[in-house]
């Protein structure tokens, strides 16, 4: 896929409702009329379909218009649409509603009976968002442009992904053994935009958070930067906390190897140990092995983290207790499995750090290998357990149906990529934004494309 050493504009789906309140601060253009204040969007329900109509209402105004429809600021860099009770962090525990504000132009389209909302933008307006978004804005310099960096080669390799054939959604056992359960989810192809503003994607909540000069400096000074391997553009990944072990990109999604996503150690002396072997991953995770992302730095924290990120007090090792009939609720709620009292939860397979991608549950009434990892987080949490590295400890100790299982984890997110506390914690001590990224995207090299 070619730049043409042009700034491409990025699509990003916002959210879907009957009805859409939306605050255009300054005029923007609807077909032929200007509007400004506030705005209600409402489905025709008698006239769906592509051609569809919708009313709407601003002020004493009201009218009809053909979908889809474009709101397109008069002026770009000074007008401002707000898009009144977006939903961030869906599925995690920090789901909550907020109104936001965005720059660029708001695009309406029927999707499943509904308005989907999206934002077209300048890519490089959108990465000031995402990195704000994604952290504390009083984050060191060299990790904002790390991120930025980062964050711009992740787009552009979907992008260039989607025009090749597109990504795959997830995938299951293609045997139909009723005795596995193994399912995988990278960001799926979306039809009507590029990408989603939340986690399933990358976090873009707009100018919600875009208010630090010190971000839009690291990604204009980084503008058109990306990581390249082997003349591509790197699939860049990245999460909170990679718990002193990076994790390799085929064994959390599909199963194709990125060289530049290995598992290696995140700082600390000696090679890191064989965690895919149950002994030496017991004892990396029961221990506290150096690495850059062990810290309880609260200052540093800050910086990586927004309010509701440190509202999760445990990052590098962290505990959860399941009661017996807890864990049974969870199995058949979240993955619908039904296998009577649960006896044993035992690892089968472990990645490069210690993260489980094959979990055997065996019941009273049944065994099932449940994977890959965020599947086996999904399970074994109301939202999503804070990673798949752990231990399983039966409560009490040897019994033959435990009251209780407790399970003693490591890292926070996929662990593959950049581990965004790690990179915070380099930048704190001095390492340039080169560096942060080579040092978890091994073989790669920097590249300006526009």
């Amino acid at each position: 896929m070619k730049w043409n050493n042009q700034e491409p504009e990025i699509a990003v789906g916002l959210l879907r409702a009957p009805d859409i309140q939306v605050t255009l601060h300054g005029s923007y253009r609807l077909n032929e009329e200007l509007l400004s204040g506030r705005v209600t969007f409402s489905l025709d329900k008698e006239h769906k379909g592509a051609g569809g109509l919708l009313s709407y209402r601003a002020g004493q105004k009201t009218g009809e218009t053909a979908l889809p429809l474009t709101l397109v600021p008069v002026n770009y860099d000074q007008e401002v649409v707000e898009v009144h009770q977006i939903t961030i962090g869906i599925d995690f525990h920090w789901q909550r509603k907020e109104d936001q504000r965005f720059r660029g132009s708001l695009r309406l389209v029927e999707e499943g009976g509904q308005l989907r909302v999206i934002n077209v933008l300048k890519l490089e307006d959108y990465l000031v968002s995402v990195i704000s978004s994604e952290m504390k804005a009083t984050a060191s310099a060299e990790f904002l442009k790390a991120h930025a960096i980062m964050s711009r080669s992740w787009l552009l390799a979907q992008l260039q992904k989607a025009a090749e054939g597109g990504n795959a959604a997830g995938a299951a056992d293609q045997d139909n053994n009723p005795e596995r359960h193994i399912r995988w989810y990278d960001r799926e192809d979306h039809a009507l935009f590029d990408v989603c503003a939340d986690d399933h994607c990358q976090r873009y909540q707009g100018l919600t958070r875009a208010t630090e000069p010190r971000v839009e400096a690291a990604v204009r000074e980084t503008s058109g930067q990306v990581l390249l391997y082997n003349d591509r553009v790197c699939d860049a990944r990245f999460s909170k906390c990679c718990g002193g072990a990076t994790e390799s990109f085929e064994e959390v999604w599909e199963p194709i190897p990125h060289p530049y996503l290995g598992s290696w150690r995140d700082g600390g002396q000696g090679d890191l140990p064989n965690l895919r072997k149950e002994e030496q991953a017991t004892a990396w995770i029961l221990g506290q092995p150096e690495a850059w992302c062990r810290t309880s730095d609260r200052e540093v924290l800050a910086q990586v983290l927004n309010d509701y990120d440190q509202e999760t007090q445990d990052f590098f090792r962290w505990e959860v207790v399941l009661s017996q009939q807890e864990l049974q609720r969870l199995l058949k709620e979240k993955i619908g499995l039904e296998l009577g009292a649960i006896q044993s939860l035992r690892p089968l397979k472990r990645g490069g750090s210690g993260r489980i991608s094959e979990l055997e549950i065996t019941g009273t009434q049944g065994r099932c290998v449940v994977g890959k990892e965020l599947e086996i987080r999904k399970a074994l949490s109301p939202s999503h357990l804070y990673s798949s590295a752990f231990v399983v400890e039966a409560q009490p100790a040897g019994a033959a149906l435990p009251e209780a299982f407790r399970l003693r984890g490591a890292g926070w997110g996929h662990g593959v990529g950049l581990c965004q506390i790690g990179a915070a914690v380099m930048g704190a001590a001095g390492k340039d934004h080169t560096r942060i990224l080579l040092h978890y995207f091994r073989g790669a090299a920097l590249k300006k494309l526009y």
